[in-house]
């Protein structure tokens, strides 16, 4: 049975000014990017366990996913919809 840490990853996260259902799916995976960073995870670390691709196998697409799921949370976290989103 899929939980919401099961949501499939795109290797980017979405841009623009509007919140996607992409979005919407990956409000957990967001919040735990920033707590990982909060916390001064490596992005490595945060890569493998929040967004489960090996930065040793795929350093590129890790690396690609971490900085844009990362500054997407970023971005909905300054502009007030991450919060609104997970209600």
């Amino acid at each position: 049975m899929p939980t919401l840490l099961d949501h499939d990853l795109a290797d980017e996260a979405p841009q623009g000014p509007l919140v996607t259902w992409y979005d919407r799916d990956h409000v957990i995976t967001y919040v735990r990017l920033l707590d990982a960073e909060k916390e001064s995870a490596d992005w490595r670390d945060a890569s493998r366990i929040v967004l489960h691709v090996d930065p040793d196998r795929e350093p590129d697409r890790a690396r690609l996913a971490y900085d844009t799921h990362l500054s997407r949370a970023k971005w909905m976290m300054r502009s007030g919809t991450l919060l609104r989103t997970a209600e």
